[in-house]
């Protein structure tokens, strides 16, 4: 039996491309709980995007030792590869800017999502993109599964920042994120998935973290009106 998503009637008509996806604690568990997903394309047969806040161990160097390709630029050499989704984690997108012109990629403004070969060999010649972030894997939605999720309340979207996605480190990622929707990001630790784990000081105590998950759960729900 196939499940039926139940969609707020604000999401059904809503587009959530060039923006970002803030995974709310409790809400979005396993590989992406405590995620920022920039939703590369987004269509009625369903959604696209890249963690941008999930580095793993291994570098660009080592990466294009694998497909064959010598990268000698030795600051590019050390960036990381992020995990990018759950989704083909054994294929490699690139987001980049400038857009340029390659042989497979989705343009987004200033930017492109490119996944042929050629942006990584251009890279390797010394001229690739002048920002990047490359990934393995991708995050995916069905048909009408992304309005259910933000009709749950699972995800806070906001507008994208490329300097968010490019420049600030990757742990900084998420409240960055949060604070483009006015949310104080101390309220929210991104590392656990509940929201009794929500900081409140050394000297909270219960009541307390009732007023702040109260006040917390509030503001959500405004912000998810106003830019859901």
């Amino acid at each position: 039996m196939t499940e039926k998503h139940h969609e707020d009637p604000k999401t059904q008509s809503a587009n959530f491309a060039n923006q970002f996806l803030i995974a709310m604690p409790g809400m979005v568990e396993g590989s992406l709980a405590g995620s920022v997903i920039y939703v590369c394309e987004h269509t009625e047969r369903g959604a696209l995007g890249l963690v941008i806040n999930r580095p793993t161990d291994l570098t660009l160097g080592t990466l294009f030792e694998r497909i064959d390709l010598a990268l000698e630029i030795g600051p590019v050499k050390d960036t990381l590869v992020f995990f990018g989704g759950p989704v083909q984690t054994d294929r490699g997108f690139v987001l980049h800017a400038p857009a340029g012109d390659y042989s497979s990629s989705i343009k987004l403004g200033g930017m492109a999502l490119t996944t042929s070969r050629d942006v990584l060999q251009a890279v390797a010649d010394g001229n690739g993109p002048a920002r990047m972030l490359v990934t393995l894997g991708y995050a995916g939605w069905g048909a009408g599964q992304l309005e259910s999720e933000m009709g749950q309340n699972a995800w806070l979207s906001v507008g994208a920042d490329d300097h968010i996605i490019f420049d600030v480190p990757p742990e900084d990622r998420y409240p960055a994120a949060l604070k483009l929707l006015g949310i104080d990001p101390w309220l929210i630790n991104p590392m656990h998935t509940h929201l009794g784990e929500i900081q409140v000081g050394k000297a909270a105590d219960m009541e307390r973290l009732r007023t702040e998950v109260d006040a917390l759960l509030a503001r959500v729900r405004r912000k998810y009106k106003e830019y859901g």
